[in-house]
């Protein structure tokens, strides 16, 4: 296989990804991730929005510094101000990109730039001019190019190219396309575009009409070589393209495409439950390639025919994407070196001996509770143990809920509030809600429930629950997240983590911010 036989893997889980309404992440939540790209061999990592807040740029610096086999990328607009900050934070990286855009459709030119098309074609040149200065890769993306006018985009690729940019993002940023448009689009710019040989076209497919995988893999048939994706498909709205489901495509279906990732394929499903854990958006069972139903058959002549010769039902290898690939099932009985090694192989690091002497206590103490400790718990555990790094103004001490037919329920807790032990208590409709309540009442955080999300972990009544709750207040929202096999300790904990992130101020406002 040659260079332009290659489809590289851009994903911006760490940017667009984020921008989904409480997919809040923390700069060491987003370098574990990075880390976990990184290792599945992810040729470009989005890692932020630079100018957008100091923690957004604190986190792009810390994997830019980290980062050693991937290209690290910043998004910034096509303003000075974004450019530099974007280069700073980029500083450090092996490898960096500066990703400028700006909106070329007539809806946004008029209503949101207000700018006549020369001028944005100016200020285009002038930002992929100044971005070229300062890093030697610089990719220019076309906002809202899917509902552009052709010959204009022609235009305005035309001299970004000629300024410098060497990747050309053309996005379906609102998720309007359909895929035999979409991919008579890219074939246009490639044809028509006098120094298209010069740059790599880039896609980022929005999901809105539910076509993202198809109008990007069209795009790709149409000669992009770039596709920009998440994880889990995560991102605004309807979310983004997914990568596992490109990837698979592409290694599946290279009969017809005739093109490749380098992407490892077995650390799909780890990276996948990393994701969803840290985020808080659980995957559904029947999502393609990483959910729980994927490779399962229950139609008997499914089954038979599976048992018989796979491929009669499966066009896939379930081991290809890290299903039951060198599983360990731990238990009570498990030491630490063994403990280590599986965080290792699920792409787990602890930054010092201290993390993993906490994490190793969680892990015993969930041995106690049950028989067999899986991967998803350990994703969990060691999500739950740092995110214990930052200072716990509320803490659980101990809790006590009374739920008994015909009589309503009630909770009593005892919290620790700025290292102070309060007893509460309060009544609910079930238990979570009077265990919330009781919070509630001496937190007085002012805060509105927004989400409360329960997921089982893996299978079993013994299995741990995992809950995400998500609270709001003036305008800004945060993730708690909590895990335990008592799922209104879960909840509890939830909750607390919610609160305790949002006494630090790291609630952000709603993410719909400019991007592609």
């Amino acid at each position: 296989m040659t260079s332009s036989d290659r489809v590289i893997i851009f994903d911006t889980t760490l940017r667009d990804g984020e921008q989904s309404p409480g997919a809040s992440m923390t700069k060491e939540e987003k370098l574990r991730i990075a880390k976990a790209l990184e290792r599945m061999r992810v040729d470009v990592i989005e890692a932020g929005f630079a100018i957008a807040s100091p923690g957004d740029f604190e986190a792009v610096k810390a994997i830019a510094d980290t980062i050693k086999d991937s290209t690290v990328c910043s998004l910034s607009r096509a303003l000075d101000g974004d450019i530099e900050r974007a280069a700073e934070a980029l500083a450090g990286a092996n490898s960096g990109r500066i990703h400028t855009f700006i909106a070329t459709s007539p809806i946004h030119m008029q209503h949101k730039l207000r700018m006549q098309p020369d001028q944005v074609v100016e200020q285009a040149v002038r930002a992929v001019k100044k971005a070229r200065n300062l890093c030697a890769d610089v990719e220019f993306s076309c906002e809202d190019a899917g509902r552009s006018e052709i010959d204009f985009l022609c235009r305005i690729v035309e001299a970004a190219i000629d300024a410098g940019a060497r990747t050309i993002n053309i996005p379906d940023t609102v998720g309007y396309a359909i895929p035999h448009e979409y991919a008579e689009l890219i074939s246009q710019l490639i044809n028509r575009v006098p120094n298209a040989d010069k740059a790599i076209f880039s896609v980022h497919c929005h999901n809105d009409l539910g076509l993202a995988v198809a109008n990007s893999l069209a795009a790709v048939v149409a000669g992009a070589r770039q596709v920009e994706c998440t994880i889990n498909g995560l991102g605004e709205r309807a979310g983004n393209a997914a990568l596992e489901e490109i990837v698979m495509a592409i290694k599946t279906r290279h009969d017809l495409l005739g093109v490749h990732t380098n992407i490892d394929t077995p650390h799909i499903l780890s990276v996948s439950r990393m994701v969803s854990g840290i985020t808080g958006f659980p995957v559904q069972p029947n999502k393609a390639i990483v959910g729980a139903n994927a490779f399962a058959h229950e139609s008997g002549i499914h089954q038979d025919g599976v048992l018989k010769h796979r491929e009669t039902y499966e066009i896939m290898s379930a081991q290809d994407v890290g299903w039951h690939t060198n599983r360990m099932v731990l238990g009570k009985l498990s030491g630490r070196s063994a403990f280590r090694s599986r965080l290792v192989e699920l792409g787990i690091e602890m930054a010092n001996e201290t993390e993993l002497n906490a994490a190793f206590a969680r892990f015993k103490d969930l041995a106690d509770k049950k028989s067999e400790i899986f991967d998803e718990d350990l994703q969990a555990l060691v999500s739950e143990t740092l995110s214990q790094d930052t200072p716990e103004f509320y803490k659980l001490v101990s809790l006590e809920v009374a739920s008994k037919t015909g009589e309503v329920p009630h909770a009593h807790l005892v919290l620790s509030i700025d290292g102070k032990e309060v007893a509460t208590d309060d009544q609910g409709s079930g238990p979570v809600d009077a265990t919330f309540k009781a919070i509630e009442k001496v937190a007085q955080s002012g805060a509105t429930l927004l989400l409360y999300s329960v997921n089982a972990i893996t299978e079993g009544t013994d299995s741990q629950g995992e809950v995400t709750v998500r609270l709001e207040r003036g305008g800004r929202m945060v993730n708690g997240n909590g895990a335990d096999t008592d799922i209104v300790i879960a909840s509890a904990k939830a909750y607390l983590n919610a609160l305790n992130l949002m006494h630090m101020g790291t609630a952000r406002a709603h993410p719909q911010v400019d991007g592609v």
